[in-house]
């Protein structure tokens, strides 16, 4: 998939950035050179590949850093709504913005 000039300049549009020729070319061969790599990846034939946590562990055996999924705190609300200016049933109350 090969973009077009006309491409980069809608890129760039939606980006709020402003380019020059030059770098508009530029960014043109990089992000062209970009998708050649992934079309590149694409058809290399991965099934039956494991997919890898890290990519050390391609070369040996790695332990993960995991930790027990175990709650260490407990929320107060009362407490956190302490400082709060302005609460009702439990909820933060804000000021109106939109009229």
């Amino acid at each position: 998939m090969a973009l077009t000039p006309q491409d980069v300049s809608r890129i760039a549009h939606l980006a709020r950035l402003e380019l020059s020729a030059a770098e508009a070319a530029q960014m043109l061969t990089q992000l062209n050179g970009f998708f050649g790599i992934v079309e590149q990846m694409s058809a290399v034939d991965t099934r039956g590949v494991e997919p890898l946590a890290t990519p050390l562990s391609a070369l040996h055996e790695v332990a993960l850093r995991l930790r027990d999924d175990t709650v260490t705190e407990t929320v107060d609300r009362e407490a956190n709504q302490r400082s709060a200016p302005a609460v009702e049933d439990g909820l933060f109350l804000v000021p109106r913005v939109i009229e």
